[in-house]
């Protein structure tokens, strides 16, 4: 191994390092609070609380705690509780689809905004726009459906019934559990996060930066995305919110972005991100692509939109005050 490549593996290394401190030091209070608040029955309270909602969209209120276990735990606990309660859910394949939209919208919310704030975005402003996002959108397909009769079939979840998921274990074997699982999560998040900065600068060296930002360049022009931030977010949308945050987090440390740039950035990453991997998931559980996959970037693409231009003010510097204003003086 040459000099050259030991200095970039060492520093490699190093910024590993760092970055996944810095995001251990944000996730890891926040799982540990959730896993508390899972155990004392806080997730089947937040169910309860969402079924009337629910039932505002067009879903049955068995919706309510798929949602919030997604909402407040992670999509697979999600997946989870879908199994669980797949012989008494009755759904078209419109209220499938929308409530899994719903969750890829609205999913993990303590870690995932928690990672958006220390990023540099508004946690409230950003979990505002996934949960309404995901409830005004889940209200749309069902309203489409209903009124047009698409996607109006009933779903068979009879291939769900010889699935197992093991049921959430309480007390010490419970802690046990959770904590060899958050492990091997974060030994899988330090190694992604190694590769992915690995392919940021291989991606730099060959230009192939370049070249896919100029690619992106038209929707760039249309959502207001400044093309610094073109690359991460990109790799974000395809990978995940807490990839593509950990890299904004290291990026806006060595090129100081402004605030709206942060916020335009991290707002299409809350909407859309893991395009690859969540969607599967929502596929392979019976979901319609036009509504979780078309849909849901068409929607992210408009919304970001609008908030370019509702915010377009915040990168222009204020008039000076007139007692501000400097004139010279005869001398």
């Amino acid at each position: 191994m040459t000099r050259a490549m030991q200095r970039y593996v060492f520093d490699l290394i190093n910024r590993s390092q760092k970055l996944f401190v810095t995001l251990m030091k944000v996730m890891l209070p926040v799982m540990i609070i959730v896993r508390i608040a899972e155990e004392f029955g806080a997730i089947k309270v937040a169910s309860d609380l969402l079924s009337p909602v629910m039932s505002l969209i067009g879903l049955p209120a068995e919706a309510g705690l798929i949602w919030a276990t997604c909402a407040l735990v992670s999509m697979y606990g999600a997946v989870g509780a879908f199994i669980g309660l797949s012989a008494h859910l009755d759904m078209t394949a419109a209220q499938l689809s929308a409530l899994c939209a719903m969750m890829l919208f609205a999913h993990g919310l303590p870690v995932e905004q928690a990672i958006v704030k220390r990023a540099g975005a508004s946690l409230i402003a950003t979990t505002a726009l996934r949960v309404g996002a995901a409830i005004g959108y889940g209200a749309l397909v069902t309203w489409v459906s209903n009124m047009t009769g698409w996607l109006s079939e009933p779903v068979d979840f009879s291939w769900m019934a010889g699935s197992t998921v093991s049921e959430t274990t309480s007390g010490l074997a419970g802690w046990g559990d959770w904590v060899v699982q958050t492990v091997k999560s974060l030994i899988v998040s330090f190694a992604v996060i190694t590769a992915l900065l690995v392919v940021l600068d291989v991606m730099k060296v060959t230009g192939l930066t370049d070249k896919f930002t100029l690619a992106l360049s038209p929707i760039l022009r249309v959502s207001g995305l400044s093309r610094d931030v073109a690359p991460v977010t990109t790799i974000g949308v395809l990978l995940g919110l807490t990839f593509g945050g950990a890299l904004i987090i290291d990026d806006a440390r060595k090129n100081n972005y402004p605030p709206r740039t942060l916020f335009l950035s991290l707002s299409w990453l809350s909407l859309s991100h893991s395009l690859i991997e969540d969607t599967a998931i929502m596929l392979a559980l019976g979901a319609d692509i036009w509504v979780v996959l078309v849909g849901r970037v068409i929607l992210t693409l408009i919304i970001i939109a609008l908030l370019a231009r509702l915010t377009i003010r915040w990168d222009r510097k204020p008039d000076p005050k007139p007692d501000q204003l400097v004139t010279d003086t005869p001398g």
